[in-house]
């Protein structure tokens, strides 16, 4: 028996204490000594603007932040003076295929064993280009080309050789993540794909089902009674119980009604990504209590479902009262220029709080990480951007990223710098600096 999708604890509710942020291999935050910027602007988000603001971290995490005079700094600590400069909270990515993705295949259309951090290559410049454009927490994801593609996972781009390095895990160690669902016409081609929207909904009811049966099946007593051991319905199972969150790919309002329909249905948790014709069915979003993850490309085109997208779409859902976060799905959006995806949807009608916002703690709501970033507060992880200008100048800059008080990002290094702008080398997975960077300090680089 479904719950009404309106009787469950709010989705910004729903997972933070499960979840616990691993640290990168070799690397201890509390071995770092305190740091302190001094005379920046800090918008943190959760809270009003500060001038003249002192923001400490010290941990991994954030100490303090207040107004000069208000903030006492650690003996001890590093003292950075950045006049004119602004720190904002590190952006939460929620919907992106960096990484070398490779989720199902060809042989059907329902493939929720697959998980994407099994493909992904820790290497890939792509992560390079991420801490450029000042993205700290990111949701990777296999594609739409299914009705169900495989499992996504929650990542910081802290750097590593593995990407164990990068994942964001529950306490017991396994990488958090959600479920890539979609539907509209990606999915629909020749069997065993479905040829309609009509099939493609049916299929869905038919894996909830088996999931369903399947978790009456494994509470039986008698072991002779349990089913074998099936890693898709497994997978099913965390669905059902809304500890993973269906990420769907939607794009007609059509479409999003039928995502809502069958989330009241099963009593499963989606996400609304992409949401072209969003605000056609505002209201009808808002009563569902259903975020959505937008995105706004400055050059529409492509599919004919994507017509009616509308810059004006997250200032409506705004007012409407719905959680909105973007997305850059990069490609789509290269990750460097994630904070212009605010800025337009100010020029399309959504406040900057709320644009800030969307690039930061209602991603992280709509992850369920809302507990440990997306804001600046004490106890929070210490991820942040300066920048040298205000978040959505034309002319501003990501100066350098930070991820659980480490500086992951500097543009003043001509390394760096290399990824922020492209360039020769800027795209080799082995050595992006052929051109770039003097030698004898690379080979340092990359002996520590």
């Amino acid at each position: 028996m479904t719950r009404p999708l309106r009787s469950r604890l709010p989705l910004s509710l729903a997972l933070p204490s499960l979840l616990l942020l691993a640290a990168p291999p070799g690397v201890r935050a509390a071995d770092a000594p305190p740091v302190a910027l001094v005379g920046v602007r800090i918008l943190p988000v959760a809270g009003s603007p500060i001038d003249d603001g002192v923001l400490v971290v010290a941990g991994g995490r954030v100490a303090a932040l207040g107004p000069r005079g208000t903030v006492a700094i650690p003996p001890g600590a590093e003292v950075r003076e950045l006049p004119g400069r602004v720190v904002i909270p590190g952006l939460v990515d929620t919907h992106s295929h960096i990484g070398g993705v490779g989720g199902a295949d060809g042989s059907g259309p329902l493939q929720p064993e697959v998980r994407i951090y099994d493909s992904l290559n820790p290497l890939d410049p792509g992560f390079r280009r991420a801490v450029a454009g000042g993205i700290t927490t990111m949701n990777v994801m296999p594609g739409s080309g299914h009705l169900l593609s495989g499992q996504t996972v929650y990542l910081k781009p802290r750097g590593g050789v593995t990407i164990d390095a990068f994942f964001i895990a529950h306490p017991d160690g396994t990488p958090a993540g959600g479920m890539k669902m979609a539907n509209g016409t990606n999915s629909m081609r020749e069997p065993p794909f479905p040829g309609t929207r009509g099939k493609s909904a049916a299929l869905v009811r038919e894996l909830f089902v088996r999931a369903q049966e399947y978790r009456e099946k494994t509470g039986q007593r008698d072991p002779a009674k349990r089913p074998a051991r099936d890693l898709g319905l497994d997978a099913m199972l965390e669905v059902l119980d809304g500890t993973r969150i269906v990420q769907y790919h939607s794009h007609r309002a059509d479409d999003m009604v039928t995502v809502l329909r069958l989330a009241r249905e099963f009593g499963f948790r989606p996400v609304l990504h992409h949401a072209s014709e969003a605000w056609k069915i505002a209201p009808e979003i808002a009563a569902a209590g259903i975020p959505v993850s937008a995105i706004l490309v400055d050059s529409p085109g492509g599919k004919l479902e994507t017509r009616d997208l509308s810059f004006a779409t997250p200032g409506v859902l705004e007012r409407a009262g719905v959680t909105v976060a973007l997305h850059t799905d990069d490609w789509i959006t290269d990750c460097r220029f994630f904070l212009r995806m605010g800025a337009i949807a100010v020029r399309g009608g959504m406040t900057r709080e709320g644009a800030l916002r969307a690039l930061t703690l209602s991603g992280a709501e709509i992850l369920g990480l809302s507990d440990r970033v997306g804001s600046l507060a004490p106890g929070k992880d210490a991820d942040f951007v300066v920048l040298d200008g205000d978040p959505f100048g034309v002319r501003t800059q990501v100066l350098e990223t930070w991820i659980e008080g480490r500086k992951v990002f500097d543009r003043s290094l001509p390394a760096d710098r290399l990824h922020a702008t492209g360039g020769f080398g800027a795209g080799s997975e082995r050595k992006p600096y052929l051109c770039c960077a003097d030698e004898a300090a690379l080979a340092a680089g990359e002996a520590q």
